[in-house]
């Protein structure tokens, strides 16, 4: 019979009690957009990073505490989207499942098996700067391409396609490229980025003419790799942060 002690989870001394976070976790590898999927350990289920507050912190330093422990960066685009409340998100089941097969003692009158409410943000990140971390609940944290994503708990598609949605309408606004590519990149690099995230194909002169009429690019060298008459230009944003009211995590 085995002796190993039993862990406790999450205190209402330490955290809030039925308040939450997710965070959707976009990446770019050149082709497709990706999220960061994670499997709970021995479950068999599959959701986005996410977590709870702490007392002692701001909701956005918990987010950035989530995002540095999966992913080891510190200084990314983070963005709070939707507030998901609904009466019918929360599952009791799944909640035990999840801390039964981590080791957890259960205690039916947790907070954690009540209702409570989550606040969602994205983040965007260059793919290449990233290598995963299963956090200790997780057997695994894996890209999934947006459109080939496996099964996720609760209302966790809800939340990405709602993420997705909200990068679409205000794709022109935030120039959000500039944050899942390299510091300098093609032309056709920048629009594959656009229609991974729009899902559809752009028309190659239309778009070029339409980003530089915003002269927010530096032209620099160009990429030899071919035919030096065939060598596209290599740019770069003129502004770190051209996107009024961004924010870093």
């Amino acid at each position: 019979m085995s002796t190993r002690k039993l862990k406790q989870p999450p205190s209402n001394e330490e955290f809030i009690p039925h308040l939450a976070y997710d965070s959707v976790i976009f990446g770019f590898n050149g082709k497709q957009l990706k999220i960061l999927v994670l499997e709970y350990h021995n479950t068999g289920l599959f959701a986005i990073p996410g977590g709870f507050v702490k007392r002692n912190e701001d909701i956005n330093d918990a987010v950035k505490r989530g995002l540095k422990e999966r992913t080891g960066l510190s200084d990314i685009y983070l963005e709070q989207f939707h507030t998901f409340g609904s009466v019918s998100r929360s599952s009791a089941e799944t909640m035990r499942e999840i801390l039964i097969n981590n080791g957890y003692e259960v205690h039916n009158d947790h907070w954690l098996f009540d209702r409570f409410v989550s606040i969602a943000y994205y983040a965007l990140i260059n793919y290449e700067d990233v290598q995963p971390r299963p956090d200790e609940l997780s057997d695994s944290i894996n890209w999934y391409a947006i459109d080939d994503l496996p099964p996720l708990m609760m209302d966790h598609r809800a939340i990405v396609d709602k993420a997705l949605e909200n990068l679409r309408e205000n794709l022109d606004k935030k120039l959000i490229g500039m944050n899942l590519l390299p510091a300098k990149f093609t032309m056709k690099d920048l629009q594959t980025v656009y229609e991974a995230i729009l899902g559809e194909k752009l028309r190659r002169t239309t778009f070029q003419r339409k980003i530089l009429a915003r002269e927010i690019l530096i032209r620099h060298e160009k990429l030899f790799t071919g035919g030096a008459h065939k060598a596209p230009y290599l740019y770069s944003f003129k502004d770190k942060n051209p996107i009024k009211g961004k924010k870093y995590a």
